[in-house]
């Protein structure tokens, strides 16, 4: 019997969150072609509980690895809302991630390995990706962490 995705979710221990809704006018998931756009998950899960605050004053690396790691799950949580299954994924192709930090903090690249590890832990090498870490001086409702994706289908 294979495996699926969920099945793999269930051996780690991890139940995805309920998809947030958009905040304004867009859309959460864009599909085109192959691919599947989601739009930036912030480090705010569906129970209303964020990792909010400024890595290098308020937070620390640790706090800024989990608070990548609940984007990642909601970048699958909107997957999973706009493909129906996530054994449809083929690559993570991208994530941008974003991080509310100091102007002297320079640990963008480890904090996104919570979101990159994730990736891989649950998707394995569908899960590889390229990425951007980018410091910025704030983010929406002061969360730690912002990330969005690309995501390329299996051909059906």
């Amino acid at each position: 019997m294979q495996n699926t995705i969920n099945d793999r979710l269930n051996a780690l221990g991890i139940k995805l969150p309920d998809a947030p809704a958009s905040i304004a006018n867009y859309k959460p998931g864009m599909l085109t072609g192959n691919l599947l756009f989601i739009a930036c998950q912030i480090s705010k899960t569906s129970e209303d509980e964020a990792i909010v605050g400024c890595l290098g004053q308020d937070l620390v690396l640790e706090q800024g690895i989990a608070a990548a790691r609940i984007c990642a799950l909601n970048i699958l949580a909107q997957a999973q809302v706009a493909l129906g299954s996530l054994d449809l994924i083929e690559q993570v192709i991208r994530l941008n991630g974003f991080i509310n930090a100091t102007h002297d903090f320079t640990n963008h690249a480890k904090v996104m390995n919570g979101a990159s590890d994730l990736m891989v832990e649950v998707l394995g090498e569908s899960g590889l990706h390229t990425r951007i870490a980018v410091g910025v001086s704030s983010l929406p409702f002061g969360c730690a962490v912002e990330i969005d994706a690309i995501i390329a289908l299996k051909e059906s």
